[in-house]
């Protein structure tokens, strides 16, 4: 075995307990999990870059997991922005003051035809609405010119306008969300 697999098992065998609790008194049992693994998966990622003594390697895998754990949560509160604009859809007609029940009804049919779409849309849709890139950065991850991006990103988000009619919420210009990341074009990106 090389010395870097040695040294990160050793690692993994003393720390990961203290990790997987760690993350669990933040976001619970049920995601702890996933933040040791990602952190851990960080740590054999950048090996050289954890610390040479023994009683400085904890607390750096703690400082990981901090960041994975603050990545999480900013990817969960911009999928809420994206749902939030996304039921602005279902609003129309409805008065500010309508039934909060309407709203979880709206999300989850917005939920459901999301799912219902190709990966390639559903991708597309998430990288620009939730992960809140640029077409041009899309179009980086999708290996393809921005113009081409620009052209998927307009067709994903007309399929989705579409099947959100076909699912029976109501799509009008005046309920539609402000202009964001789906409306920027290739040559409108930040």
């Amino acid at each position: 075995m090389s010395e870097q697999v040695v040294r990160f098992t050793r690692m993994f065998d003393t720390c990961y307990e203290s990790v997987l609790r760690y993350a669990a008194r933040r976001v619970g049992e049920d995601t702890a999990g996933d933040i040791a693994g990602e952190t851990f998966s960080i740590a054999w990622r950048r090996l050289r870059d954890v610390p040479p003594r023994d009683a400085d390697v904890l607390p750096w895998l703690y400082g990981v997991a901090r960041r994975v754990i603050a990545n999480e949560e900013r990817r969960e509160r911009r999928s809420g922005r994206l749902l939030a604009r996304l039921a602005s859809f279902a609003r129309s007609g409805r008065t500010a003051a309508g039934d909060p029940g309407e709203d979880v009804v709206a999300a989850t049919a917005l939920e459901e035809v999301l799912h219902r779409m190709s990966p390639a849309d559903r991708e597309i849709l998430r990288l620009i609405g939730w992960e809140d890139l640029s077409v041009s950065q899309a179009a980086v991850v999708f290996g393809c010119s921005p113009a081409t991006m620009a052209a998927r990103a307009r067709r994903a988000r007309q399929r989705f306008l579409a099947a959100l009619r076909d699912h029976g919420v109501s799509v009008t210009p005046a309920s539609a969300p402000r202009p964001g990341p789906l409306e920027r074009s290739a040559g409108h990106d930040r």
